[in-house]
């Protein structure tokens, strides 16, 4: 198979000057982060959030050196606690004065086979990653409701909610039930004027996927994919950046898949 290369990273065009926006799962190198420094770069600022909180604070830091303080803060939260979900997006108001776009990027994944599977496995995954986006999504619909002025909700699903794959039942299920999130709160919120969208990438590379995928695994999923290689963690950000800007202002409910992934 031939390998296309990674293409040259896109600067900004400051697509989302002047924007509040809450991303969750944002420590680190992958989609989460990676989101977060492009949306900095697009002249947003930005509340990044995750459950780890030293590797939060280190990213922080790294981006309040690049892009000043100002522009970047954090705040803990894990997703399956209601209570720190609400203090998330209360904390944005107040020290932003408004929310504009929210990134719902927070999930759990894991392989084993159904059969195998216990209780424990299923719920943590579902609570991450379905249950998570649900909370996230309630409390910044409840909040750009009030506020009257439009916004965007951008969660991050995958291609197995589409796509059947062994070992990854409780994960699918989660990211179908995102995807199907996504389009129901795009109805509802359409009388806001919010919009409500997802991407759902197939193959993006970083650090916790290499820890919790076999080499083997990694080779087959790469095999699929039509440039025989995965996709940066900033590539899929790009999508998201799209979805949260104005360019995409006629799109609601959509589930925009980044993949290049045969047909």
């Amino acid at each position: 198979m031939t390998t296309v290369e990674t293409p040259a990273y896109v600067p900004g065009h400051g697509l989302l000057t002047g924007r509040t926006a809450v991303i969750t799962a944002a420590a680190g190198a992958g989609i989460g982060g990676a989101t977060a420094r492009r949306f900095l770069e697009e002249g947003a600022r930005v509340l990044i959030s995750d459950a780890h909180g030293r590797r939060l604070k280190e990213y922080e830091a790294e981006l309040a050196g690049e892009f000043g303080a100002r522009a970047v803060d954090a705040a803990v939260c894990d997703v399956t606690d209601e209570t720190q979900v609400r203090a998330l997006f209360d904390t944005a108001v107040r020290r932003h004065g408004r929310l504009d776009v929210v990134v719902n990027n927070a999930g759990l994944g894991g392989t084993s086979d159904l059969v195998d599977m216990t209780d424990e496995q299923w719920s943590r995954v579902l609570d991450v990653t379905l249950n998570g986006t649900f909370r996230c999504t309630r409390a910044a619909l409840r909040i750009l409701r009030e506020q009257g002025a439009g916004g965007v909700v951008v969660n991050n699903a995958s291609v197995v909610g589409w796509r059947a794959q062994a070992g990854q039942a409780h994960y699918a299920a989660a990211k179908a039930g995102v995807m199907a999130l996504t389009r129901c709160a795009a109805i509802e919120a359409a009388r806001y004027g919010v919009r409500v969208n997802a991407v759902s990438p197939s193959l993006a590379m970083h650090p916790h996927l290499v820890k919790v995928t076999t080499p083997e695994l990694l080779g087959e999923l790469t095999a699929r994919e039509a440039f025989g290689r995965y996709a940066e963690p900033w590539e899929v950000a790009n999508v998201i950046v799209f979805l949260a800007s104005g360019y995409s202002s006629y799109m609601t409910g959509e589930v925009v898949a980044v993949s290049s992934q045969h047909a």
